[in-house]
């Protein structure tokens, strides 16, 4: 049960925003086995003022730079990791020709008694 969150320069067609849902999603049910309609994700929209970065490890990037913070279960491995973070490039690059060095993901491990997802009950403790 992932949770989402992404941030990028406002500005973007609504049809730009939404493949950048579908491409996530698809990247996590191809990579973290991720169930079927398991999609809770939101998105901010930032003016320029409002929206830094830099070029640290000598990556270039530029302003149509996609922040993405994924919150899942502590159980996920390194290599699940690592296949959503190239699963989540390809796909943004190939759908949306968003350059790979503006794809910016960091996951969070979460243990699953820190979950409520609904009625006010830890579901998973």
């Amino acid at each position: 049960m992932p949770l989402i969150h992404i941030s990028l320069r406002a500005g973007k067609p609504e049809a730009y925003r939404q493949a950048i849902f579908n491409g996530l999603y698809r990247a996590m049910r191809e990579t973290l086995d991720v169930p079927e309609d398991d999609q809770f994700m939101t998105m901010s929209e930032h003016d320029a003022a409002n929206f830094r970065y830099g070029n640290a490890f000598g990556i270039k990037r530029s302003d149509d730079l996609v922040y993405i913070q994924i919150t899942v279960f502590d159980t996920r491995t390194s290599e699940q990791k690592q296949a959503l973070f190239r699963r989540i490039a390809q796909l943004l690059s190939d759908n949306l020709g968003i350059r790979l060095e503006d794809i910016f993901v960091n996951v969070l491990d979460s243990a699953k008694e820190n979950w409520s997802v609904g009625f006010g009950l830890a579901q998973f403790a």
